[in-house]
């Protein structure tokens, strides 16, 4: 029998589809940005679209073309937004770039990109200019700035951003492009060898959008106005610039300044409902309302991920402040949100809400998932396996960009990206990562969860930040320390923080020591580095005393 198709209008899914739908029907929704000195900044999503034309029509004039990268060291910002449409627009990819990395790392993504421009921060101006002549394909950098804050610079071709857009059109019909096309580039933050090249696709990113706003009808009412702290150089702000506009939110954008005070004091003044970030950002944020004995009138919901949230935050936030954490799971791979924390109607009215609300989440519908053992074999989930954790879906990347070694250990012959990530899912959904297989603790044969080790340490009082390592036993093969920052002002020692975890973990989990420190290494994300700090401690020697493994 001949396929019967369907007769539907086979319309491309387009990034460039998704500001004209905001400028028609949300035109007077506003987006403010707090720029680099302070001053706030007003528009519309009208005046949005109207400048990311003018920005394409400059582009194309420039000579850029579909397929041509051009990158963006910037924080979140009115103009970052224009470059995320106008760039896309017309069939040219934005490649977001990590200001964080380390500078032969920015370097090596910007000519792995191989971007033919630069738009640029003027506060970010000499991390480039410090590249010296390590960027020979960048043909020209624009400055994100008007003529009178332009900053003196030796860069190539150097403009400022509004000269640059002066005189364009402000209207523009998009190219109709093929929707698998690619759309924005954004590189991993290469804790192992050389950051790689996740290439999104129009597709991808608006099937990604149409989830998020999925999930937001999917809850109590959607939020009217978002904030996102995660930055619009890593995995496209989790999408939220995307989202919004779809929703017709206003967007909020904060800039360079994520101090607490300066977080806190956009969120009541522009009557903030939900923003996102990593838990770093929500640990600050919770300990300067505490002290500064504040409120919030408005917010209802953090997202968050990057790391896991220790429960004892969670409570704070839903019990002291009335404010719900959503945390959720994904990878820049995955562009990147794959599971949120939202939770079954059972689970709500429990008991044990804030342990669900704990785990990572449940998987958003379109992202297929399977755990599985070292042999490969499929493990259940009966929130007791452990196994790592596959993904695939529409947004889930299917390799490197120009990259085929590390696609070949990324991803299996059939389909499937490996995350790395030791999980378990439970019979209802809820994800929870135990490890990332590379910081995983087997001790005896046995997996301790570094994570689980360092969520309970953070709840003691007098610890700030936590992080759990192995270290070579002649016995155990590994045993677990607790390496720990003090909260100002406390003296916390070993004795006090292993009676704390007394009780709370199993008994062949506790730590053979605790190390203190006054800082732990972090990733560009923000993640602590584990790589970074076993260098550091590669001289540490166990006490000689007996291991608490029974």
């Amino acid at each position: 029998m001949a396929e019967l198709r369907g007769l539907m209008m086979d319309l491309p899914l387009s990034i460039g589809s998704i500001i004209d739908h905001a400028a028609e029907r949300h035109a007077d929704v506003e987006v403010v940005t707090r720029r680099a000195d302070g001053s706030v900044h007003r528009y519309t999503y009208a005046d949005v679209r109207a400048r990311s034309a003018a920005l394409a029509h400059a582009l194309l004039d420039w000579g850029i073309r579909q397929g041509d990268r051009v990158g963006t060291i910037a924080w979140n910002s009115d103009r970052h937004l224009e470059l995320y449409y106008g760039i896309s627009g017309i069939g040219a990819v934005v490649h977001t770039i990590n200001p964080r990395l380390f500078a032969d790392q920015i370097a090596y993504v910007i000519e792995h990109a191989r971007d033919r421009m630069l738009f640029i921060d003027a506060e970010l101006v000499p991390l480039v200019e410090a590249l010296g002549d390590k960027l020979p394909h960048v043909e020209t950098c624009v400055i994100l700035a008007d003529a009178a804050s332009m900053p003196a610079t030796k860069l190539p071709n150097a403009i400022d951003y509004e000269t640059f857009l002066r005189g364009k059109p402000r209207d523009i019909t998009w190219p109709t492009l093929d929707e698998n096309s690619a759309s924005s580039l954004c590189y991993t933050s290469g804790t192992t060898g050389n950051p790689k090249g996740v290439l999104y696709s129009h597709r991808s990113t608006v099937l990604h959008a149409l989830s998020g706003c999925a999930s937001q009808r999917s809850r109590r009412g959607s939020y009217e106005v978002i904030l996102p702290v995660v930055p619009m150089f890593h995995v496209n702000a989790w999408g939220l610039p995307y989202v919004a506009p779809m929703l017709g939110a206003k967007l909020v954008l904060p800039g360079p300044r994520l101090d607490p005070a300066s977080v806190y004091e956009l969120f009541e003044n522009e009557a903030v409902e939900y923003s996102a970030g990593v838990p770093t950002v929500w640990a600050w944020l919770l300990a300067y309302v505490r002290a500064q004995g504040l409120r919030f009138s408005t917010l209802r919901a953090l997202g968050v991920g990057g790391s896991a949230v220790p429960a004892s935050m969670i409570q704070a936030f839903e019990n002291d402040y009335g404010v719900e954490m959503l945390q959720g799971w994904g990878m820049t791979e995955t562009s990147p949100v794959c599971s949120l924390g939202i939770l079954k109607r059972k689970h709500e009215q429990s008991a044990e809400r804030i342990a669900y609300r704990a785990k990572a989440g449940r998987f958003v519908y379109g992202v297929q998932t399977k755990i599985v053992d070292d042999a490969g074999n499929v493990l259940p989930r009966d929130g007791v396996a452990q196994g790592e954790l596959l993904v695939r879906g529409p947004w889930v990347a299917s390799s490197y960009f120009d990259d085929p070694e590390a696609t070949e250990a990324k991803f299996t012959a059939d389909g499937w990206l490996r995350t790395g990530d030791i999980v378990s899912i439970d019979p209802d959904g809820y994800l929870t990562i135990r490890d990332r297989s590379k910081d995983v603790i087997k001790s005896g044969g046995e997996w301790i969860s570094s994570i689980d080790l360092e969520n309970v340490a953070v709840a003691h009082p007098d610890v700030a930040e936590a992080a759990a390592i192995g270290v070579p036993h002649p016995v155990w093969s590994e045993r677990p320390i607790l390496v720990v920052i003090p909260k100002p002002e406390t003296k916390p020692d070993r004795a006090s923080i292993l009676a704390f975890l007394d009780g709370k973990i199993a008994s062949w989990w506790m730590p053979d020591d605790v190390v203190f420190v006054d800082d732990l290494p972090h990733t560009a994300t923000g993640k602590v580095s584990k790589m970074t700090l076993r260098e550091r401690l590669k001289d540490y020697q166990l006490p000689a005393t007996p291991s608490g493994k029974s």
